[in-house]
């Protein structure tokens, strides 16, 4: 059943040339998102990816603005959790926390409703694609700040030439599908 989910999955991602710049390999998951099936297969794999490697000790799932709320909330849902959202500067009401980094063409800034999180709640952070791994380890920061417990980042797609993995620390990192 697996190996059938991560076919199904791997089917449906697009590969375009030099998009958005000359050079890159854009993989799209927009055919995963309009298949209910390859969706569904999914989530289903990464709900039992965090349960064998988690049992019942994560708390939340936090999604990533933006894809990762694509996948954060089915993938909570499957889980019997919530999803908290940590969203791009300006997105959310109240008091918040934020962290800046770099990005390949300049800065952003991330943050967190300051109350969605209490200190030492478990939470596994998730986003549609790893690349270079900046947002991702903001993201770890940001909880850190919180002093929340980040148990593992888990994306749909890794970029392993980028080798985004490693800005993570110690942080464990599960993809469902790697490309160079």
């Amino acid at each position: 059943m697996a190996d059938a989910d991560l076919q199904l999955v791997a089917r449906r991602i697009r590969s375009f040339p030099d998009f958005p710049v000359p050079g890159v390999l854009f993989r799209d998951i927009s055919p995963v998102l309009k298949d209910p099936d390859s969706f569904r297969a999914s989530i289903r794999l990464l709900t039992n990816h965090l349960k064998e490697t988690h049992g019942g000790k994560i708390d939340y799932i936090v999604g990533l603005d933006s894809r990762g709320f694509l996948f954060g909330p089915s993938l909570a849902q499957e889980l019997g959790l919530g999803c908290v959202l940590i969203r791009k500067r300006g997105k959310l009401p109240g008091p918040t926390v934020s962290t800046s980094y770099t990005l390949e063409y300049g800065k952003a800034e991330l943050e967190i409703q300051r109350d969605a999180l209490e200190p030492g709640q478990k939470v596994v952070v998730v986003d549609d694609l790893l690349a270079t791994g900046g947002t991702m380890r903001a993201a770890c920061e940001l909880l850190g700040q919180l002093r929340v417990e980040v148990l593992e980042c888990v994306s749909l797609v890794e970029l392993t030439s980028l080798k985004g993995r490693e800005k993570l620390g110690a942080v464990p990192v599960f993809s469902l599908l790697q490309y160079d």
